[in-house]
């Protein structure tokens, strides 16, 4: 009676206390638009991603028989498509993010996006430093837009004005501030009319905003936000405690059936992609270099979310081996499938562990379970970093890890030591849910009526 009360205290702490705050988490629309806006540069990472693994195949002597082949610069050429993916890839979050923004306030989406663009450029230095040969010090030149702040080191500031132009676009917008072009005239054309004015007001915003700044010793927006914003949040969403803390919030929140990756992601994706754009970099450069960050989007999509949030590719193989119940024996192979490429929607809801406390405890404890595992293998030279290549999410298990490590077998190995300690972890509390599950059935097959069947006569 007891147990059964501390439950219903938990349940209703979770029901009253966390959703309201969760719901209106979830449904703030800029955290949705940064979301979202990273979302659309994805694809692009993959197919840079794809060149970047042909380029360093883990093969003995095959830089020298590419080489023979298409010459001794097969490498820089190969590695053209990966300079135009994530060498732009804050100019794919200035205008993914204004656009999914706008969106939301429905008002011309492609206009608010390349607003945005011409925004972050506005905000640009366009001069690079660079030592030349022999020379005693860095030299800077004018009128070259920095490739560095094209990417992923300048996508804080392309989040922030992307938000910012498209706050003053939607306002100028909905107070009708705008030039009216004739009925007759050709819809595309009055929409850029209609642009014109908002367009103004966000150039002349960021103009004097940067004119500004280069008063101050920072001397430009990106400055500022690598200095106040940028580097903080990295060093915070790189550690372990920080990522304790963003999973445990992430687990937190689909245990009440709101997407927790979504939510905490559009917070946290900005920082751990950075840190994997470094670490891609440091690679390309060098492929037998140490890495310099061992959290990045990678250790969470494919060390952490191993059939999807929660490590539930353990709890699926549970139902399949050790199940008892028929409702479990039947979820565990319909879900099977589904979590092997990391969608763990069948089971969060079919079990369901959506405000089940009594798998709440290990859909979250394995998880960061896994978090400290992962860390410290990494952290300690026993497993191979993640190298920077966006292995997709929906990758399965051993492959990925492979893939995602640069063809090493340790990552791997340690997908699969991820999921038997969660396998563990889950075993005790899989088990009395399973017991209640046939017990149900079987007071369920004991309280059915049996069909009787009976003679009637007709008088």
């Amino acid at each position: 009676m007891e147990r059964v009360l501390k439950v219903n205290k938990l349940q209703n702490f979770l029901d009253v206390k966390l959703m309201p705050i969760a719901g209106r988490i979830s449904e703030q629309r800029h955290l949705q638009a940064i979301r979202d806006g990273i979302i659309l540069a994805l694809p692009l990472l993959i197919i840079g991603s794809f060149f970047l693994i042909i380029g360093f195949l883990p093969i003995n002597g095959y830089n020298d028989f590419m080489a023979g082949i298409f010459g001794p610069s097969w490498l820089d050429k190969l590695l053209y498509p990966v300079g135009a993916t994530f060498d732009l890839l804050a100019l794919f979050v200035s205008f993914g993010v204004a656009y999914r923004l706008a969106e939301k306030y429905k008002v011309d989406p492609v206009s608010a996006g390349v607003i945005s663009v011409s925004a972050f450029m506005l905000a640009t230095p366009f001069h690079v430093s660079f030592t030349p040969e022999g020379a005693g010090k860095a030299v800077e030149v004018g009128g070259a837009i920095p490739q560095a702040l094209m990417g992923s080191q300048g996508m804080f500031v392309a989040i922030i004005l992307a938000i910012l132009s498209t706050e003053i676009f939607r306002k100028i917008i909905q107070k009708n501030v705008v030039i009216k072009m004739p009925d007759g005239v050709p819809p595309a054309v009055a929409r850029s009319f209609t642009a014109l004015v908002p367009a103004l007001a966000v150039i002349i915003t960021v103009w004097v905003l940067r004119l500004l700044i280069e008063l101050t010793p920072f001397e430009s927006i990106h400055a500022i936000v690598k200095d106040l914003l940028a580097t903080p949040l990295s060093y915070l969403g790189g550690s372990l405690w920080g990522t304790l803390i963003a999973v445990f919030l992430m687990m937190l929140l689909w245990s009440m059936g709101l997407h927790g990756d979504a939510i905490v992601g559009s917070v946290m994706a900005p920082i751990w992609l950075q840190l994997m754009d470094e670490n891609r970099k440091v690679f390309q450069a060098n492929p037998n270099a140490e890495l310099p960050h061992v959290v990045t989007q990678q250790f969470i999509d494919l060390w952490l979310n191993i059939g999807g949030t929660g490590v539930t590719l353990a709890l699926v193989l549970l139902m399949l081996i050790r199940a008892r119940s028929k409702q479990m024996k039947q979820l565990g192979k319909l879900a099977f499938g589904a979590s092997l490429f990391n969608i763990s929607e069948p089971v969060v809801f079919g079990t369901p562990i959506v405000m089940n406390p009594t798998l709440l405890i290990p859909f979250i404890l394995a998880p960061l379970v896994s978090v400290v595992i992962t860390y410290f293998a990494m952290d300690w030279g026993w497993v191979a970093k993640p190298n920077g290549v966006l292995v997709p999410w929906t990758s399965p298990v051993l492959v990925s890890g492979y893939l995602a490590t640069g063809g090493k077998i340790s990552g791997m190995v340690l997908q699969a030591v991820n999921v038997v300690v969660a396998m563990l972890i889950y075993y005790p509390f899989f088990r009395a849910w399973d017991k209640k599950k046939m017990e149900e059935e079987l007071s369920s097959e004991k309280t059915a009526e049996p069909a009787v069947k009976t003679n009637t006569l007709d008088i």
